[in-house]
């Protein structure tokens, strides 16, 4: 649908409706053929008495559809009684309860946006969130439409011998000419985002639960033959979380059978549909050979987080989209936990962290900077960006500092109870939390309804002949917007460790700064003690505290909170890399300042009794990060710092990297469990300095590592640190472990996507030129998501030296290729966009150039309502 010359409309929260109509029940007769698909649908429709719409006719949502027939109870419709555009049906006259059928032919063969119905591989199947289920039929395609749904499937029983949709199998049998049908029943009302069935050639693992009331449930995982062998991990990462949630939230599973399907071509990672929950394979897959531990944990949050939306999204959904946090910031927040929980809070927080620093900030400082609670958008699948779902759960997680987790439990308790089956908004969950704490939530409602990230600053005095020890707040409050309710969690350190508050020894207070300036004492403080701030990272802001180099250290030292103590390294080494980069712009010699040396030989010499968290805390800030925290983004100094500290830290400390690099070589085959990932981790963070350091033997190390490690973790991380080396002596190597990493998995389309994640992210010069030619590459597919996240996606975003090469041929190639991928597939061209709506960080040629490809993507002619609205608010 052409676009530049219509421009798309906005759509506001200030003008929802209720819907002029009810669906209570949809009867889907759905019957795949060779060439096409045809739907007929029976609707039970009703009006709304919550609506005060009293007009005749009837507005239904469609697109891509071929209307085979139309009938109210039984009478087919004259062409006269209704009219159709290329986004919508009405019907002119309707009567107050009535019946509706329809029949549509759809093509979804030919369905390359994957919204709607469309083949992937092997099998058909739907991702309907945020609108696609209107490319499936007429409907009333909005969240707060909840209707009963059975669905009957009919396909060709060679070639799709499965047939799925949500609820349980209700009867299924064979027809003449080699087809077969099943109908499926979800006795739970849905709105139709939520709807999905699978048909194909698919093998299946089975398992099952019992829940607390003792049910026993089936799980069924169905892939594709080749990838039974990858299941175990996604089952009882499953049966984890069923078993927390009951433990935590007391929420037990509803049917008697969970399914999830694993999809190669997929625009998400997973979707939550009832009963039925669809993955993209990179979020369910998961074996040794093939899958990273990084990877690992990513399927275990991802699959819990889809459990999960059961209750927080299933059977308490939506209003309206600018409700999307309700149900995403919420489910985050749990699956966070749950992970925390399954493994190392620290680590995972940190881990949390780092997305929110590099990635959810920058949003909140771009052009599309949007409310947790956006208050417009022109097209919602632009929304499901990290201010919805990570800062959205950095809000809950602030609900539940500020009441605690048996007030938070009885919130959530209160809130499921009394909105069980119901579409509700973001205020009534924050509702539930303020009856059941009396608090007062109104100041903190800013959090949902102000863009940016609120910027705090914090000084401290120190009264010692009255041992009066207070801190200073303000808030950076920006134009228009009124002061955040903001949680501060911190203790104060000393040379003896944490000094209490009290007599009761409590070392842990939270503050809550509510007005643009405030001071709070602590009296009884018999030294000068150095703030530990915001500890656990209590709310999602930018803190400023002049902390000195020395004081960082101490706290690296010190802390008691481990987040803090990672966040006091990463501070220091900032700082440090801060004033070597206006050391390198003036054109001065850099040199490692020995502080940074000293503290991160004391935690290499330390004992750890969390090795994760000891890589963690070795880890330099990324190149990323730093240009996030740069008013104007300089990617040379930024980039030849942060490799300079790399190799300096490598050098300086290469006996005792090569110590910790030995020391933890696998004993016995491989494991996956949290200690030995975090042997691995700290491992292969050696293994990376003595790389950068160019030491001794760390290419028989690295190579030797390639060619015969067990697992895919260590494989990779050989490889990876071998793709980037610039020594002559490891271009050979490096291409011959590409050579023989291709040759081993070309028939594996996951581990391929890391072997061209590898490539696209190369630091070394002429990047452009080998993504150029990974793109030809006979394994690279641009209709498919993953392989384009992989190349395009990794180089556009994570590899800024060689996307930001001075000819400006980076920018032109992303835009080239969005403006490529906007006509099949608009959400992925959309994503793909975003690093060129940055222009305004940049300076001279280079933001220039930038501006230049954006607007040569608006003015393109039929540009998507998506890839529109990203570049219309860039510019």
């Amino acid at each position: 649908m052409a676009m530049k010359d219509a421009q798309p409309g906005t759509i506001h929260l200030r003008d929802y409706e209720a819907p002029r109509f009810l669906i209570d029940k949809t009867v889907l007769r759905i019957e795949i053929r060779d060439d096409d698909a045809c739907v007929q649908a029976t609707l039970s429709l009703r009006r709304n008495p919550d609506s005060q719409y009293d007009g005749e006719s009837l507005e239904l949502y469609g697109q891509h559809l071929t209307l085979n027939s139309i009938a109210i109870d039984g009478c087919e419709l004259l062409a006269e009684e209704y009219s159709m555009t290329a986004e919508d049906l009405t019907i002119n006259r309707v009567p107050d309860q009535f019946e509706l059928t329809s029949e549509v032919v759809i093509h979804p063969k030919d369905n390359s946006s994957l919204e709607g119905l469309f083949k992937s591989r092997t099998m058909y199947c739907t991702q309907c969130e945020a609108e696609g289920f209107r490319r499936i039929t007429y409907y009333l395609d909005r969240p707060d439409v909840m209707s009963e749904f059975t669905t009957t499937i009919i396909a060709d029983k060679a070639l799709c011998p499965v047939l799925l949709s949500n609820g349980n199998l209700l009867d299924s049998g064979d027809l003449e000419g080699g087809r077969h049908w099943a109908t499926w029943h979800d006795p739970f009302r849905k709105p139709s985002y939520l709807f999905a069935m699978v048909a194909g050639d698919l093998a299946v693992v089975d398992d099952s639960f019992k829940t607390c009331s003792n049910r026993e449930v089936d799980i069924r995982l169905y892939v594709e033959p080749k990838d039974l062998q990858k299941c175990d991990h996604a089952i009882q990462s499953l049966k984890n979380a069923m078993a927390w949630d009951e433990k935590v939230y007391g929420r037990e599973y509803d049917l008697d059978l969970y399914m999830i399907v694993a999809v190669d071509d997929f625009n998400m990672g997973a979707m939550e549909n009832k009963g039925l929950n669809i993955f993209n394979t990179s979020c369910v897959l998961a074996h040794p050979e093939t899958t990273t531990d990084d990877a690992f944990k990513r399927v275990e949050g991802v699959v819990a987080h889809e459990y999960f939306h059961n209750w927080s999204g299933n059977r308490v959904t939506c209003r309206d989209w600018f409700q999307l946090s309700l149900k995403e910031g919420f489910t985050v927040f749990r699956d966070s936990e749950f992970s925390a929980d399954m493994g190392s809070q620290t680590v995972k927080r940190v881990e949390d962290v780092n997305l929110l620093r590099t990635v959810q900030f920058s949003e909140d400082s771009g052009p599309t900077a949007h409310p947790v609670q956006p208050s417009s958008y022109m097209e919602i699948s632009n929304f499901y960006t990290v201010t919805i779902y990570e800062k959205g759960a950095e809000v809950v997680r602030m609900i539940h500092t500020l009441l605690g987790p048996e007030l938070f439990r009885q919130g959530s308790d209160l809130y499921f109870a009394r909105h069980d089956g119901h579409a509700v908004t973001i205020e009534d969950f924050v509702a539930a939390m303020a009856e059941v704490s009396g608090r007062d939530f109104s100041q903190f409602m800013n959090w949902y309804r102000q863009s940016g990230t609120p910027r705090l600053s914090v000084s401290s005095e120190y009264d010692a002949e009255k041992q009066r020890y207070s801190l200073h707040f303000n808030q950076g409050v920006g134009d228009g917007c009124s002061p955040y309710h903001i949680p501060v969690k911190l203790g104060l350190v000393s040379d003896r460790g944490d000094l209490p508050f009290s007599s009761s020894g409590e070392t842990n207070q939270i503050i809550e700064i509510t007005q643009p300036t405030q001071t709070v004492s602590f009296e009884g403080i018999a030294e000068r003690p150095v703030p530990s701030l915001l500890r656990g990272f209590s709310a999602p802001i930018k803190l400023d505290y002049a902390y000195s180099l020395d004081e960082l250290g101490f706290l690296m030292s010190n802390d008691s909170d481990g987040f803090n103590r990672w966040n006091a390294g990463q501070q220091l080494s900032i700082q440090l890399m801060q004033g070597l980069m206006v050391d390198y712009r003036k054109g001065k010699a850099l040199a490692l300042d020995p502080r940074l040396k000293d503290a991160f030989t004391k935690v290499l010499i330390e004992p750890a009794s969390d090795q994760a968290m000891q890589a963690l805390v070795l880890t330099l800030p990324s190149e990323i990060l730093l240009a996030e925290l740069s008013e104007v983004i300089d990617v040379e100094a930024i980039h030849h710092v942060r490799q300079f500290m790399c190799r300096e830290l490598g050098s300086a400390l290469a006996d005792d990297w090569l110590r910790i690099y030995q020391a933890n070589q696998p004993q016995g085959g491989y494991r996956h469990n949290a200690e030995e990932v975090a042997r691995r981790s700290l491992k292969n963070l050696a293994l990376r300095y003595l790389m950068n350091a160019g030491a001794d033997n760390s290419l028989e190390f690295v190579e030797s590592q390639f060619s015969q490690a067990d697992n895919m973790t260590d494989r990779l991380s050989a490889l990876t640190s071998l793709v980037n080396d610039p020594r002559e002596a490891a271009k050979d190597l490096a291409e011959a472990a590409l050579a023989s990493f291709y040759q081993d998995w070309s028939h594996e389309p996951l581990v391929l996507n890391q072997w061209f994640q590898v490539q696209s992210a190369c630091k070394l010069p002429n990047g452009l030129d080998r993504v150029v030619r990974l793109m030809e590459h006979q394994a690279f597919d641009i209709h498919n998501p993953n392989k384009v996240r992989s190349v395009v996606g990794v180089f556009c975003n994570s590899n800024p030296i060689n996307f930001h090469c001075d000819n400006g041929s980076g920018y032109q190639f992303l835009a080239e290729n969005v403006l490529q991928l906007d006509k099949f597939n608009p959400q992925i061209a959309a994503r793909l966009l975003i690093p060129l709506t940055k222009w305004r960080r940049f300076e001279g040629a280079r933001s220039e150039a930038m501006h230049k490809q954006l607007s040569h993507v608006l003015a393109s002619p039929g540009l998507s309502r998506d890839t529109y609205e990203i570049a219309s608010k860039s510019l």
